[in-house]
């Protein structure tokens, strides 16, 4: 095979498929890789269950109206079912005067053989939110009946969405899920999983998962496999697999261009050193380093942090850096929150090709347009290009970056049950990408210039994940904090602990600093703060790595300065919406501070712009410890040159 060609290069390479195992097999093997294929799983017909038969009365009786058809083989036991109590061609008929819509391929091509052409055809990767699409788009359901071929487990999700369109469902079952006649391979593979004799694990089902993890389980093997996987790489077919191995706390290392097993395995061969490799490295290393610092105790809260004990990188000597830790600096140092972003024609330029969430898990050019603006701006500190919500992808949210509608969660927490499927990160691998872009962007940053990771604090990813987006009012949020107070503790203490590894483990990558951005909090009195955040907050604080300053930044309402520097910061950003000097009288002379331009004046002309800059450096008295930012991010509408001429003249002002 040609160097050039996709290999595996010699890999231990398992697969769980049924179906086409021996193809499986024969692919791994073309591609280089030792081939252990181990059938998971097997279709078993629900000969007691009388949905189907219901279903095909009603259909033939004008009673349907749509017909959700999932997979081939469940269509095709449809109709063997409904055809031993309904005549075939009658049945036929029916189904080709309502509106059908198959999920995929397979179903089609079982529809073809029947000469019945479907009135929806959903795209790859043909999950539950293709089918909601493609309805939205072609079939309004409102008031329709529709009925829904289930495949082993109700897609529940699916018919949430039907209902919420106004749909009347009625499901049917055609068959169950159970594991194959013969397990013994698949036991083996278990075996060879958990002494660590596999490189790559290939899935194509999300039942593959459960029927592993119940056969681990058996075999009192499950914790093993479970430490097995943060080495070994985990390939998924796609989506609806991915989120399968999510809600069992399994990282996903890859997914192909195409949910298809051809393009799974050809792809992996393709990438499989390279994620193998990247693996051990966070195993080996960043998570070694998060581990070590949550377990070594937590210190009181009234202790203060010792920035002292930092990484010795030449970055500590900086203007920045010193601010952080109150010392005395020749200018004030200067960064700008947003400061990459899309005011500037060069990030424009990288986002026109690839959507926002790919360009956060492409490391090199994250790094890329973060080094572009801190070269052009010419700012004290860069920050990691990134977002605040990955973080809750791996945590069993199913979050998505909508063009103009901005961050949606589809499977929002609602109610307290719900707590019970978001799942605490203990380990970090399958956020990588954000290390890698902090390595990356460490490296190619000039030695002077110190990073800073980032996260979203515990109460606003909290926010999202229940708000499912963007709120005014945060109705459901606060609904859940007062109505089950249990369950907002849980859910807190999930996220604060995730918040603490995901935080150490960049620092761990190369970060000089952290902050912690609460965009959220200001809907809240200073009671609930305290009663409801406070704690989490201080967890993350009291947890972080020595000498790594955290910056601590809330907005909306300045009357939580005070209790935010209790909850923990060794430097606290301040918004606009309240004069520096009060701020830090409130905050207290031991914190510093950040802050606090309003950014729509860099729309406004330069006088006013330095007008209002002065007016801010005047308010912090060249007292140390501060950092000059803006009390938000870089608005999209603002002049770039307007952007440099601040720092130019935050410098020159300040200069002591």
């Amino acid at each position: 095979m040609g160097s050039s060609s996709p290999s595996f290069d010699g890999l231990r390479i398992a697969s769980f498929e049924s179906r086409k195992a021996e193809d499986t097999a024969r692919m791994i093997e073309r591609f280089g890789g030792v081939a252990h294929v181990s059938p998971s799983m097997r279709e078993i017909p629900v000969e007691a269950d009388r949905s189907v038969v219901d279903f095909g009365h009603r259909l033939i009786t004008g009673q349907i109206e749509a017909v959700i058809l999932l997979t081939g083989v469940g269509t095709r036991e449809m109709l063997s079912r409904v055809e031993r109590h309904i005549d075939r061609q009658r049945f036929l008929h029916a189904l080709a005067d309502v509106k059908t819509i198959v999920r995929g391929p397979k179903p089609l091509a079982v529809m073809r053989e029947l000469q019945v052409t479907p009135t929806i055809i959903v795209p790859e990767p043909n999950t539950w939110r293709e089918v909601l699409a493609e309805i939205d788009a072609k079939l309004p359901v409102v008031n329709l009946t529709v009925a829904v071929q289930e495949y082993g487990l109700p897609n529940v999700s699916l018919v949430a969405g039907l209902e919420a369109r106004g749909a009347m469902v009625e499901s049917f079952k055609v068959y169950r899920w159970d594991l194959p006649e013969d397990a013994g391979p698949l036991r083996e593979n278990i075996q060879r999983l958990a002494d660590g004799g596999l490189d790559l694990a290939m899935f194509t089902s999300a039942q593959q998962i459960v029927h592993l993890l119940r056969v681990a389980k058996e075999m009192n093997l499950e914790a093993q496999i479970r430490d097995a996987f943060r080495r070994t790489v985990i390939a998924s077919v796609g989506p609806t697999t991915s989120e399968m191995l999510r809600a069992n706390g399994l990282p996903v290392d890859f997914e192909p261009s195409h949910p298809k097993l051809g393009h799974l395995v050809a792809e992996s061969a393709a990438k499989a050193k390279e994620l193998l490799e990247r693996k051990a490295a966070v195993a080996a290393g960043w998570s070694d380093v998060a581990a070590a610092v949550m377990s070594g105790g937590v210190r009181t809260p009234s202790a203060a942090r010792d920035l002292a004990q930092h990484d010795n990188h030449p970055s500590q000597a900086g203007p920045f850096m010193r601010a952080c830790r109150r010392e005395s600096v020749p200018y004030t140092p200067i960064w700008l929150m947003r400061q990459a972003g899309r005011y500037m024609a060069e990030y424009r330029e990288v986002r026109s090709k690839l959507s926002f969430l790919e360009l956060c898990k492409n490391p090199k050019l994250c790094s890329e347009v973060m080094c572009t603006a801190v070269d052009r701006l010419g700012v004290d500190a860069a920050i990691i290009f990134s977002d605040l919500l990955p973080i809750l992808e791996p945590m069993g949210l199913d979050l998505e970056f909508s063009p103009g509608d901005g961050p949606q969660i589809h499977n929002p927490v609602r109610e307290s049950e719900d707590v019970s499927r978001v799942i605490e990160l203990e380990s970090i691998e399958s956020l990588h990408f954000v290390f890698e872009t902090v390595a990356q962007t460490r490296k190619d940053l000039p030695e002077h210039i110190p990073l800073i990771g980032f996260s979203g604090a515990p109460f606003t990813l909290a926010s999202y994940a229940i708000e499912g987006g963007g709120s005014r009012n945060f109705l459901h949020t606060k609904t859940l904090m007062y109505r089950a107070p249990a369950a907002w503790r849980e859910l807190m203490e999930r996220l604060s602990r995730s918040i603490t590894r995901y935080l150490n483990a960049q620092i761990a990558a190369g970060a000089q600093a952290v902050q912690l951005f609460d965009s959220w909090v200001g809907c809240l009195s200073p009671a609930d703060y305290r009663e409801y955040v406070l704690p989490y907050v201080r967890g993350i604080a009291d947890g972080l790595s020595p000498g790594a300053p955290l910056i601590h930044f809330g907005t909306g309402n300045p009357a939580l300065l005070p209790l935010m520097a209790e909850a923990g910061g060794d430097v606290i950003g301040i918004d606009w919406r309240i004069d520096l000097a009060d701020a830090w009288r409130n905050v207290g002379y031991d914190r510093a501070v950040q802050g606090n331009l309003d950014p729509t004046i860099l729309l406004a002309d330069r006088d006013s712009i330095f007008a209002q800059a002065r007016g801010v450096l005047a308010a912090a008295e060249n007292r140390p410890g501060h950092i000059f930012n803006l009390g938000h991010g870089v608005l999209q509408q603002t002049p770039v040159d307007n952007v440099r001429a601040l720092v130019d003249f935050v410098h020159a002002e300040s200069k002591r």
